[in-house]
Formats: structure tokens, sequence, C-alpha cells
């Protein structure tokens, strides 16, 4: 039990609007200190991006396709005195990452240290010691800068001036690319060590090195959570609800009502409306201040702001079921094409869709039987694609077309008959996302990680003038993935629990 848990707050009330992954560990985290808390989420479901959605006896994942950092996770339980096995059970994936490059060269990145460095030995074999001290650093990063998830005050330049050290001792003025290049030669493995920074919205070639910290999140592997990753939603909203929370579902949240500098009441579609002394936004940052606080002049001065910074891409995703199963496809395989460094320059610079792919393709069937029909497998084929202000495209319309250029790549790749075998699929588009979770421009990953927007420069956990209107997720601090939004509300939490005191 931490000491956050442990603080008298039972005559304060909370609310937690979005109910995706960091918007349920905040609500977690402020029941289990005692403060009444309502949690409130425009959908069906909890989970936001990180849900599962069923078709034709296939459960297919809308978001991220596997978990990394489950310690963190578990702590959720451990504030309630619950264990986390009894509601969750997670299953490895092994590897945690494999790599396939067009001339039929294979890199697995895994959690194992000798299977690691056997694999680097095996593709580049100059690059032993430059590797390891690579992911060396990539651990110091994690400790002195992300680890540490405790909000700095003092506003931006406050925040920023305080890790500067920090960053100069870490080699902070390279780009991450830079900083891998600095320590391994080979072009593949350079390629396998900067991807992962893209599935934060990062360009590796732009953003800065403090996101090798990322790397040190594989140290415990990648798991999947068996019945799919909509399962992780479901088990923490249980456990809020046993701690004696409120969820209200399929209920939008129209209005923050302020009044002075401070935030009191929240109102949803339904006509429920109530006061509170603190209120949390897990909903996408510019429909949160655009629209949520529309009436408020702090509303519309941050979202005219927001709406200048850069965002990161979006996502194409195909979805589909085939018969039969493929036991040498892994959970997760990065299918590169020709081109790399390129191909993030079209999608993040220039917003042209490109005619070569990179394709992130997830087999989580491989993992757990049970997501698919017996005989069956599940995958998902994802490519990054411009975000819908730099790429301005009827999706509706040529989104049939990517569809078929995708699947046409993994099978020419991997399933030779795979077009035979398909027994479901659909895609999902930026469209979609701006559509289903009010995402600004359509794109994956909010703010894009870039030197002027990581870390402390990103939006803060608690707004500057609206004094108990927070903010948790992947516009924040930490940035985007599963395990960056359960450190989101870690920090969120610690902020709010401070002011309630």
């Amino acid at each position: 039990m931490t000491s956050d848990a442990a603080l008298p707050f039972s005559q304060h009330r909370a609310c937690v609007i979005g109910a995706g992954l960091g918007g349920l560990s905040l609500a977690i985290r402020l029941q289990a200190a005692g403060i009444a808390t309502v949690l409130v989420e425009a959908r069906e479901l909890a989970g936001g991006r990180s849900g599962s959605t069923t078709r034709a006896g296939f459960s297919f994942d809308t978001g991220p396709a596997a978990l990394a950092d489950r310690a963190t996770l578990a702590e959720l339980w451990q504030l309630a005195g619950q264990d986390m096995a009894a509601d969750l059970e997670l299953l490895p994936v092994a590897p945690a990452w494999r790599f396939n490059w067009p001339d039929g060269t294979l890199f697995d990145l895994a959690a194992d240290s000798p299977d690691l460095a056997r694999e680097v030995a095996r593709i580049a074999p100059g690059d032993i010691a430059g590797f390891e001290e690579f992911l060396r650093q990539a651990g110091e990063l994690w400790r002195d800068l992300r680890g540490d998830d405790r909000p700095v005050r003092g506003g931006m330049l406050g925040r920023a001036s305080k890790l500067a050290p920090k960053l100069i001792q870490h080699q902070g003025w390279r780009t991450l690319g830079g900083l891998i290049g600095h320590y391994v030669k080979s072009d593949k493995l350079r390629e396998a060590l900067a991807f992962p920074a893209l599935m934060q919205g990062a360009n590796p070639y732009a953003a800065p090195a403090t996101l090798a910290a990322a790397h040190h999140t594989l140290r415990d592997g990648l798991w999947y959570p068996a019945g799919g990753m909509g399962r992780i939603a479901a088990a923490l909203q249980a456990l809020f609800e046993r701690l004696g929370g409120t969820v209200r579902l399929h209920d939008p949240v129209l209005h923050i009502h302020t009044l002075g500098n401070r935030t009191a009441e929240v109102e949803t579609a339904s006509g429920w409306r109530e006061r509170f002394d603190a209120v949390a936004s897990n909903a996408d940052v510019v429909h949160t201040y655009r629209d949520l606080l529309t009436d408020n002049p702090r509303g519309r001065d941050v979202s005219r702001k927001l709406a200048q910074k850069r965002f990161a891409p979006g996502l194409f995703t195909v979805h589909f079921g085939l018969e039969g199963s493929w036991p040498g496809i892994p959970h997760n395989t990065v299918l590169f094409g020709p081109r790399f460094k390129g191909l993030l320059e079209d999608v993040f610079t220039h917003g042209v869709l490109p005619q070569d792919q990179l394709i992130v393709l997830s087999h989580p069937s491989v993992t757990d039987p049970s997501v698919a029909p017996p005989g069956k497998s599940t995958f998902s084929a994802t490519i990054p694609v411009a975000h819908q202000g730099k790429l301005p495209v009827d999706w509706e319309t040529i989104g049939d077309l990517v569809e078929k250029r995708v699947l046409a790549e993994v099978g020419r790749r991997l399933i030779p008959d795979l077009d035979d075998r398909i027994v479901t699929r659909f895609h999902t588009s930026p469209r979609d996302a701006a559509l289903e979770y009010n995402a600004w421009l359509g794109g994956a990953f909010s703010l894009e990680p870039g030197f002027t927007q990581s870390g402390p420069l990103r939006a803060p956990s608690r707004d500057a003038k609206l004094q108990n209107l927070y903010l948790v997720g992947a516009a924040t601090a930490q940035g985007a993935g599963t395990s960056a939004a359960f450190a989101s509300a870690r920090a969120t939490a610690r902020l709010m629990l401070e002011s309630l005191k």
C-alpha cells in the first residue's frame, strides 16, 4: 500500500472524463485514496483505444497489441490490497518483436538477454558492444527522466530547466536516430532500434534521444491479456467499482462548467450534471479545451494554441480473420519496406501516402488461441499515415484500395494464399479515430514528441489557470502508449491528492 492510498479524503469528490487506460488508472488511484470518484465515458465500453471488438467470432484489438511494464499495472491492484492475477491473466509475448526486411533478413527483439545478444551477433556482429551500450543508456534515461514520474512544478520553463542537467548528461541534444547511429552501424539494427519511437507517434529522426527510454520497458518483455486487450479495461473497471467508484458509460460529457478560476460541474448528454472538487480529463486534449470548455475563455485560448502545434500521424489498420493457423508468424511483426527514413518523411513532413509500406502486423491468436474460432487466426495489419491536417483525403473512398494494398503485401511476404483464406475483414482510418474518439485531426498519438513537445514541454498534468482541472493521457509529459498511460495517471494522481489534502 502506498502513502497515496492512506491519505484521508472522504469529504472530496472528483470526476474523471474518459475511461481509457489513463482515465481508469487515475480513477482507481483517487478512489483507493478515499476520494469519491465518478468515471464518465462516452462509449458503451471502457478502454478507449485500448479495447476489443468482435466480428464473425474473431476478437480484434482496436489499439495496442500488447502490454509492457506489467508491474505498473499490477500496482493498481496493490493499492486496493488485491491481486491482479485474480482478475487478469497475462500471457508472455515472445519474441516481443520480429523485424522482417524485404531481402528476407529477420531479427527478433526479445526480453531475454542471451537470446537478444545472439540475435544481434547474427545480423550485426560488429555492433554487439554498441548495442549493449545503447541499452544501458536507455535504462539510465528511463531512471532519470521517465521512471520518476513525479510532476515537476514551476511552469513549462521551470520544469524543463530542472531536467536540463540530465538532458545534457544523456546527450539530449541528439535526435533518437542520431543517438542510435552513434552506437550501432548496421542499417537494419538502426531501423529496429528506431521503430519503437514510431509507436509513440514520433519520427525517430526528428525526435529527441530521450525517447530511447522506451526500450527499457522491454526488460520485462511484452504481455497479452487472455481474451484480448479489452480485458485490461474490463478488469480495471471491475476493480474501480469494487473500490466503490461510480462509472457512467455511453454518456458523453458535453460541458465542464467553471466558476471563476475553477471547474465547478460536469454535464453530460443525458442531462446528468453534478458538482465536483476536481475534474480530470482523459479525453483528447483539443476536444477537452475546444469543446468541453467552450464557454470559458481559457478553453478557447488553449485550444487555439494547441491547434498550432505539431500532432502525430494517424494509423490505418486492416483487421482480418483467416482460415488456418500460422505458428511461425509471431505475435508482433514489422514488415519493413525498401525505405524507412524516407517513408517517415513522407508521413510526418510531406503528408503524402507512400507507395511502399511499413506494416505492423499483429497476430494475437498465436499467443491466445481463444481470440479466434477453432482452426482460425486473428490478424491486424497497421500502417502509419499522415493525419488529416496533412493528408485531407476521403478515407471512405480510398480506404478499400489501401486495404487491398496492405493485404497484398502481407500475402506476398508471409501468407501466399491469404485472399482464399479470408473469413472476415474490415479497416479503420484516421476518419474513424476522429469520429469515435474525438481525436484531433484523426491522429493516433496526440502531440508529436519533437524537441519542443516532449517531456515537460507537453501539456501539463494540471492546468495553469483553472486550478482544479487536470489532464491524463497521451498529451501529457509521459506521452503515448500503455505504460505511458499508467505513468501519466500516477503523476496526475499525485498532483490531485496533494491539492485535495
